[in-house]
């Protein structure tokens, strides 16, 4: 685990230092840097729609007395999301974005689904379910 982290918290930023200033040199400093805040405003917006949306939805399925594990998913997901784009490039601001696009985010959570499934049956995580 420390070598993934260790891996994500140093290639992940030399792979953004790289790509940025690939951009820089054909798009130019200024317009890259107006690129990085563009989808940093573009995140911010999704992300509070998006959230609001989700909480919508939990608070109607609480209403209803039905548990709100999708929308609790989808919050967690939408948080993740705006911490991605939080931070300065363009690779992660496209997976930020692609983790607030309703279609991706989908798609993500049934990857996150198969692998819970996947360590549930190896025994990894307990599941408790209270009825």
């Amino acid at each position: 685990m420390l070598l993934k982290l260790f891996l994500c918290f140093t290639l992940i930023p030399v792979f953004e230092l790289y790509l940025l200033i690939k951009v820089g040199t054909v798009i130019g400093g200024l317009n890259t840097i107006l690129l990085v805040i563009l989808t940093g405003f573009l995140g911010a917006w999704l992300a509070r729609i998006e959230g609001m949306n989700t909480m919508m939805k939990l608070r109607m399925n609480l209403q209803q007395g039905l548990m709100p594990a999708e929308e609790l998913i989808d919050a967690v997901i939408i948080f993740a999301a705006g911490i991605v784009l939080i931070t300065p490039g363009l690779i992660t601001d496209v997976f930020g974005l692609l983790l607030l696009w309703p279609v991706t985010r989908n798609k993500f959570k049934q990857i996150l689904r198969k692998k819970f499934d996947e360590m549930q049956l190896q025994g990894n995580i307990n599941i408790s379910r209270f009825h």
